[in-house]
């Protein structure tokens, strides 16, 4: 079963499958090179335009980038039968994309609420520590405590993974193929694409502005890349009215 699957494996497909696998693995030899290629805030020191297109192909582990490679596979086979090879690839990257530019303006928007609870003279100090010793610091694996923690976390934590194009991915899935039954694995029952998907995105959005200051997941990233995913799609049907 495995093997078959392998073999039929849609080109796309399987060339992001290898260059996340290539990735994962200069992750692990050249550390110090590849932390360059993570998406950064915009406000941060570490911030490089590439990282746009690059993060999304940077996971945190091998559960990571398991369970991300295992949905772009599962899903993505799906999709790129159905548009094709050029229009799945656009698809991808435009999720990729956008999934990272509304992770970063939720980012700065949360910055800036944050950073207006301090007076103009704590601002400037704190500032300069988060721009000068905050990426130190959490590359040490420390950081402040409090409210000052919070926002150099915010300020040099980079977003890394496949998740939001990955998101895309399965809410044009849910759209295309809104009966199809998909298994979980926890807990193990059949649930239809539709249902999955908007349960799904509803605990995101309940995830994302719950805030948790101890929560590392880029949840508004993963909203993100549906969002745009699903208006892309609607784009591209809107003329059409036939589903699979």
């Amino acid at each position: 079963m495995f093997n078959n699957l392998i073999n039929n494996i849609t080109p796309v497909v399987k060339n992001l499958l290898i260059l996340n696998v290539l990735f994962f693995i200069a992750q692990i030899t050249l550390p110090d090179i590849m932390h360059n290629l993570s998406l950064y805030p915009m406000v941060s020191e570490q911030f490089k335009p590439w990282q746009l297109a690059t993060h999304f192909f940077m996971h945190g582990g091998i559960g990571h980038i398991f369970f991300n490679m295992f949905a772009l596979v599962i899903f993505g086979m799906h999709l790129e039968r159905v548009w094709g090879p050029k229009r799945f690839l656009t698809y991808y990257l435009v999720c990729a994309f956008g999934a990272a530019i509304i992770h970063m303006i939720v980012n700065y928007i949360r910055i800036k609420n944050l950073e207006s609870t301090f007076s103009p003279e704590e601002l400037e100090t704190i500032q300069y520590l988060v721009k000068n010793q905050g990426y130190e610091l959490l590359s040490s694996n420390q950081n402040w405590v409090g409210a000052l923690g919070q926002l150099n976390a915010m300020y040099n934590v980079p977003m890394i993974g496949a998740s939001g194009a990955v998101f895309g991915l399965l809410a044009a899935f849910g759209y295309l193929f809104p009966n199809t039954e998909l298994m979980l694995l926890f807990p193990p029952i059949p649930i239809k694409a539709k249902f999955f998907v908007i349960g799904y995105a509803a605990l995101e959005l309940y995830l994302g502005f719950s805030n948790n200051p101890n929560d590392n997941v880029a949840h508004f990233a993963h909203l993100g890349g549906a969002l745009v995913g699903i208006l892309l799609v609607l784009y591209w049907r809107k003329n059409r009215n036939n589903f699979f």
